[in-house]
């Protein structure tokens, strides 16, 4: 056996309230690691995927090895070859930006096996096809935070243009994922078939700009008050079991702010210290409960590191 690079892409919440498709930040846990290895004859092969009984190993149907042919070409190594192993450990369908980490888990470790240079952009737009191929649009929202870590604001996809903004250190989040599937495809439609008017659209320019203020000015209040969705949260809400339980219990025990990480089924809440942290995700847990679901909490700061090689 040859050389062989491990890469550990973690998890994400995305939006974060106001900011659909351009706010996004990365979490400690969970996450998805791809190995990969130089194989002996050019393109690209699924090896072993595990975690994940419904996903198969054919390079062009999985989102790992269509982002490592997106990223030998980017390298110039077209005649080049890749072996690769998935290892999935978190649900499909979670909101927690399953693909975005698989995607960006292939882009690092196939730039590391080469010792390529792929600038963190370059990444990005790589791990851009997976989630092209996952969702039907190149959102950029989960890939760069998991390349990049700490929380980024996607301000242009094309072409990309991305800024890192400041993560107050006494930041916490809560995201609870009850045990259920919503799939990103669906709930994007859902958005697409949409109209909105043009007062829901100014509110949420408004919260989007108080919350970027918020983080350069670590103001955790202002923060508080710009976690408020006007468009895409009313819209996917009937997609989480008892979301508005689950929401109104994360604000009553303290929560900063509470809205639908991605498409959901995952909720993500913001709190100002670890115990406060670990009461909101107890209130949510309960939420989810009472709509005789079991669910999971991952309660943390913000990964500022993003994706790495083990």
């Amino acid at each position: 056996m040859g050389k062989r690079v491990r890469v550990f892409a973690p998890a994400t919440a995305s939006n974060l309230g106001p900011g659909f498709d351009i706010l996004g930040l990365a979490l400690e846990r969970p996450g998805d690691v791809v190995e990969a290895e130089i194989g002996d004859r050019p393109g690209v092969e699924i090896v072993e995927v595990t975690g994940a009984a419904s996903l198969n190993t054919d390079p062009t149907k999985n989102v790992v090895g269509i982002v490592a042919a997106a990223t030998i070409e980017k390298l110039d190594l077209r005649n080049h070859g890749v072996r690769l192993w998935l290892h999935k450990q978190m649900p499909l369908g979670s909101g927690l930006g399953s693909s975005a980490a698989s995607s960006v888990g292939a882009a690092v470790a196939v730039n590391a096996l080469f010792e390529g240079s792929l600038s963190p952009d370059a990444i990005v737009a790589c791990a851009l096809h997976g989630e092209a191929a996952a969702s039907g649009t190149a959102h950029a929202d989960n890939v760069a935070p998991s390349v990049l870590g700490g929380i980024v604001l996607i301000r242009a996809v094309d072409p990309l243009d991305l800024v890192q903004l400041p993560v107050p250190k006494a930041l916490r989040i809560v995201l609870v994922h009850p045990h259920a599937e919503v799939l990103t495809s669906e709930a994007r439609r859902l958005v697409a078939a949409s109209q909105f008017t043009i007062g829901q659209a100014v509110t949420n320019l408004g919260n989007v700009a108080a919350l970027v203020t918020a983080l350069h000015r670590n103001d955790l209040t202002l923060f508080a008050r710009s976690i408020s969705d006007a468009l895409v949260e009313p819209i996917r809400a009937p997609l989480v079991p008892n979301y508005d339980v689950v929401k109104r219990a994360a604000l009553d025990a303290g929560a900063l702010g509470c809205s639908i990480s991605g498409s959901g089924p995952s909720v993500l809440a913001f709190a100002d210290s670890d115990a406060a942290a670990n009461r909101v995700a107890t209130a949510m847990e309960a939420g989810f409960a009472g709509a005789g679901l079991a669910s999971d909490r991952f309660v943390g700061p913000v990964n500022t590191r993003g994706a790495r090689v083990l």
